[in-house]
């Protein structure tokens, strides 16, 4: 079980730092999602099925649709459409698709060997989590509600468009306003 912790850690170490010396967008991306699922290996090992859960459907599901919000907004025209063509080729998903077959392996194992149990800890059950969030980590949750705002605030700012009139007419009636 130990060997399932040291590279579920080692896959995390090694697509983190794919990711951060990663000079296309896409391929850090990918790296990034492999470490987050990684990482929620380590969590279910530690005995925290529960945090494992919520990194993978908030972190990398979370990724993923901003990901697509911002290709979205960038709208790169016939460029965007041949880095899109190029996203298909086998070589941009060699490295994530190996280390996500490993974390896969790892699962199956987990779930499959009947003796397995993870690291000899008790379970943490989802009301403790949410009584102990709520109560002595207030202040955390409350600033990463804040973080959150802000976020969303300064993404309606950036992606906003500036209405135009392209009538001299129009244009009169807008200064008016």
């Amino acid at each position: 079980m130990n060997i399932l912790f040291y590279l579920a850690a080692g896959i995390a170490i090694i697509t983190t730092l794919r990711m951060i010396t990663g000079t296309n967008a896409v391929h850090s991306l990918l790296y990034l999602i492999v470490s987050l699922l990684s990482v929620s290996v380590i969590f279910f090992l530690s005995g925290a099925p529960f945090i494992a859960a919520l990194e993978v459907i908030i972190y990398a599901g979370a990724i993923m649709v901003l990901f697509v919000f911002v290709i979205m907004m960038l709208n790169t025209g016939r460029d965007g459409v041949r880095k899109e063509h190029e996203l298909l080729k086998a070589s941009t998903w060699v490295g994530p698709g190996i280390t996500s077959a490993i974390l896969f392996g790892e699962m199956l194992y987990m779930l499959l060997t009947p003796s397995f149990h993870p690291m000899n800890r008790p379970g943490i059950p989802p009301a403790a989590v949410g009584a102990l969030l709520f109560s002595r980590y207030i202040l955390i949750v409350e600033l990463a509600a804040f973080l959150l705002a802000a976020g969303i605030i300064g993404a309606y700012h950036l992606g906003r468009i500036e209405k135009r009139s392209h009538h001299r007419y129009l244009k009169k009636e807008e200064a008016a306003l």
